[in-house]
Parts: structure tokens; sequence; C-alpha cells
């Protein structure tokens, strides 16, 4: 009879245990970034916008009016949205959370709802001559030599932006994970296919 009990509860054990492999294996699988951000020793992540269909911006083009931009379209703000999941499971905390002034960057934040965030001039793209290249490079410069190495700050821009700093053109909604101080740069893939919305 005791050994039908303990039988009985060990195997509830072995169940119970395998049971939790399951449900956190699947997040241990998504964890990459965390290993990528550490062996990198990053403290910026530069994000291209999410999907925004076409190229550039049309002539009309006005900063404070989204009409006049080439914007994100629904697979855009559910591709932002799977980006933030992708991160709020992984854990990642910012310590600053930063966008360009242009509303492809400003809806792609705010659709990954990570937290707060703010517009920043040196994060605006000069592809098409809306903003000069200096200014924004100037700013944006500065901005890097101020983070310090147990920062991770999340920087939401534009592909002519995050080539110019790092070499790299990521597509939309890629990452690219850089070191402000020794200026190393790796292009990272989040495997958004692993997440549901």
């Amino acid at each position: 009879m005791l050994f039908s009990i303990l039988h009985n509860s060990f195997l509830k054990l072995i169940f119970f245990l395998y049971l939790c492999v399951l449900i956190v294996f699947p997040l241990i699988s998504l964890s990459d970034i965390n290993q990528a951000i550490n062996k990198s020793n990053t403290n910026v992540i530069f994000l291209r916008h999410a999907l925004a269909p076409g190229y550039g911006d049309p002539e009309i083009f006005r900063l404070d009016e989204c009409e006049t931009q080439r914007n994100l379209d629904s697979k855009g703000i559910e591709q932002a949205k799977s980006i933030g999941d992708y991160l709020k499971i992984n854990n990642i905390q910012f310590s600053e959370i930063l966008s360009s002034e242009w509303c492809r960057c400003i809806d792609t934040a705010y659709n990954m709802d990570i937290g707060e965030w703010k517009k920043f001039e040196g994060l605006n793209s000069f592809f098409q001559n809306f903003s000069s290249k200096s200014k924004v490079l100037k700013k944006l410069e500065t901005k890097l030599k101020g983070i310090k190495s147990d920062d991770l700050v999340l920087m939401i821009t534009h592909q002519v932006v995050i080539s110019n700093i790092t070499g790299i053109s990521p597509p939309s909604g890629g990452f690219v994970l850089y070191n402000s101080l020794t200026k190393n740069a790796l292009e990272f893939e989040p495997n958004l296919g692993a997440i549901d919305n």
C-alpha cells in the first residue's frame, strides 16, 4: 500500500516536472537576444521601423502631418506588436526608448507598447533631405557618446540612419545590436514566428 502511494506520488512529480519543461523550454529558446546582448556588450539597440510599404516619403511631406508621410500598414502594426511581445517575453528592459519624429517610427514605438518613449531629432531620416544629415548625425553621435556601458537604449529609426552609424542595413523591424564605446555592431533577427499575438 505504502509503495503504491509513493509510486503514484513519484509519477505525479515526474509528470509535473515534464510539464514544467514543456512550458519553460519555449521561453528559453527565445532568449537568444539576451545571449547576443551579453556576448556583444550591447548598450544600444537600433530598430528599423516596422513595415511601411513604399519608398521614401511623398514630396508633400510634412513632419507634423502623418497623412503626408509613408506609414505603417496593417502588417506593420502587427509586426510592431509582435516585436513588443518578443521583447517583453525575453524580459528586455530599456533604460531609455527613443524614436525618430517620423510617424512610422512613432507608430512602431506606440504599437510595441513596452514603456515610455520620447521623440528624438537625432534619429530622423535624411534620405530625401527632409532633415539635415549633418545635424541629425551630430545629435545622434553626441547622444551615443553619453550612453554608459551598463545602459540599454532602444533607438527606433530608419535604414539610412542605422547604416550610417553601424554599416548595417536591416530590414523593416530588424535589430542592430550596438556597443557605443567599441562601435561594434551585430545584426540580429528576432524569432517573431514563435510569438502568438
